[in-house]
């Protein structure tokens, strides 16, 4: 048995399909026949597709190790596998006695023995003890991200619009190389409902294995097609004779392929409907975000705390008419507060740039766009240190007024940081006052002499700028019991009683 192997009674999880590439290693050397080469080639890409999945949020740049560890050796396979599915072909659409068959065998069985010996090289150079440390290493982190969450719904859902906008294209132009695509993009959106949502898989696997299996053999028919087509020795009867077998065999699969995908009961309305939509694709994409900062914030309670009061500030000073009540422009501030701390935090050299580059290099979750994400990135970058000036680098790419409102924005969410700035969380609330000009903030827990009373001093002097107020910052005083409170919990108690 493996090292940290037990059983595989459950057959899911990182740390099993790596355990099975070892071991499909073994069944495949002994003559890389056609089976343990497509058993040891599944175990694989399940471990770089679920690589794929989680690099979606975790950065950790051993994901990437491990998928390019065994990619010499997972191309090499394919090729091999290629070859060998090309030879069933032959034998299921000829007979013993069809010249073609043997010409197209003869040269395929040459190829294998080439491909056989250059997969065997791959894997005597596959570092099996690397291989395993990595997945061993990386399964632990897999925990941070549930099964069946919204992450992975949210990446479902990308999956499927991508193989979805690829099925439209199919349907325009037809082309080899666009069912091609679209068997890649199904086969992607296969692999990600298997991997990270078994309960949907239960109910869709049997549609997606059809599926991929049709179009799968569109493209093996079109591979022998064009080998076919490569031995100018094959008389053109013989040729024509072939090429109508395959046209054939090629249309009883995308006929298949058409029954299940079009019409008003097709598995793309299916699918579509049993993944986030609305509120719940908000919440989603909000949800990504959130996991991704986590993995690279030194204090997630810090920033959690910190997005709970900047939230708590948007929402008074709009209330108050101080900032454009714009839900654009809170959820850039949630987001902002939530990665602001990505960089490496406040005790790390540069990490408010760091913080910026890393943000303005994520892909946009469903909802956003490329231009919402970079001002998530400069509210963010801003959040302490050097006052924001509308022509830094920054803030290239954003219109001038861009700019302009999204210094409120960095001004909230500087002075919400201040709150916290020994990452204490002893402010627990804030609240909003405007009076005569002067608008107090008001912090639940804040001690009138302390260094975060002093912090927040300098903290205030964006958002006095941007709203034309003159800002106090004061602790909130347990309000005393008026005589109309005491009388109304008089009253309740006996109601109770």
């Amino acid at each position: 048995m493996l090292p940290g192997a037990t059983t595989h009674e459950k057959k899911a999880g990182l740390l099993y399909w790596a355990q099975r590439a070892l071991e499909e290693c073994n069944n495949a050397s002994q003559d890389f026949a056609p089976d343990p080469v497509h058993d040891l080639r599944v175990a694989i890409r399940r471990c770089r597709s679920l690589a794929d999945g989680f690099r979606s949020v975790d950065p950790d740049p051993e994901w990437k190790e491990m998928k390019g560890l065994a990619k010499a050796l997972f191309s090499s396979l394919g090729d091999l596998r290629d070859t060998q599915v090309m030879m069933e072909w032959v034998h299921r659409l000829s007979d013993d006695h069809d010249s073609v068959r043997d010409m197209l065998l003869h040269s395929l069985v040459h190829k294998e023995i080439a491909q056989k010996a250059a997969a065997q090289e791959q894997l005597g150079k596959f570092d099996r003890k690397r291989w395993l440390a990595l997945n061993t290493r990386l399964a632990k982190r897999t925990g941070r991200v549930p099964l069946e969450g919204l992450v992975f719904q949210h990446l479902a859902l990308e999956r499927l619009l991508e193989a979805h906008a690829l099925h439209r294209q199919a349907l325009r132009n037809r082309t080899q190389v666009a069912y091609h695509q679209l068997r890649i993009g199904i086969k992607r959106f296969r692999y990600t409902v298997e991997n990270f949502l078994p309960q949907r898989h239960e109910q869709w696997a049997p549609d997606l294995r059809d599926l991929q299996d049709a179009l799968g053999e569109v493209h093996d028919l079109d591979v022998l097609r064009g080998v076919i087509r490569a031995h100018a020795e094959v008389q053109a009867e013989d040729r024509e004779r072939w090429y109508v077998k395959i046209a054939t065999e090629r249309q009883k699969r995308l006929d298949l392929y058409r029954q299940k995908m079009l019409g008003n009961n097709s598995l793309w309305r299916v699918w579509r409907a049993d993944l986030p939509n609305g509120s719940l694709l908000e919440k989603a994409a909000l949800e990504k975000l959130r996991t991704w900062a986590s993995f690279l914030d030194p204090d997630v309670r810090h920033s959690e705390h910190v997005t709970r009061i900047a939230l708590q500030l948007y929402d008074g000073l709009s209330a108050h008419g101080l900032i454009p009540r714009k839900p654009e422009y809170r959820r850039i501030l949630e987001v902002a507060a939530i990665v602001h701390n990505v960089g490496g935090g406040n005790g790390a050299t540069g990490h408010l740039k760091r913080g910026y580059r890393k943000t303005t290099r994520l892909r946009p979750p469903l909802g956003w766009s490329v231009e919402e994400l970079r001002c998530v990135a400069a509210v963010a970058r801003y959040h302490r240190g050097a006052l924001p000036k509308t022509a830094d680098s920054y803030f290239v790419g954003l219109t001038a007024k861009r700019r302009s409102e999204l210094l409120p924005v960095i001004g909230v969410l500087r002075l919400a940081n201040a709150f916290d700035s020994s990452h204490d969380r002893k402010v627990t609330r804030v609240s909003v006052e405007q009076s005569n000009g002067i608008l107090t903030v008001y912090g639940q827990g804040l001690e009138r002499m302390s260094q975060t009373a002093e912090r927040l001093a300098r903290a205030r002097y964006l958002l006095e700028v941007t709203s034309g107020l003159a800002i106090r910052i004061r602790p909130l005083a347990a309000k005393p019991a008026t005589s109309s409170r005491v009388a109304r919990n008089v009253r309740r108690t006996a109601a109770g009683s």
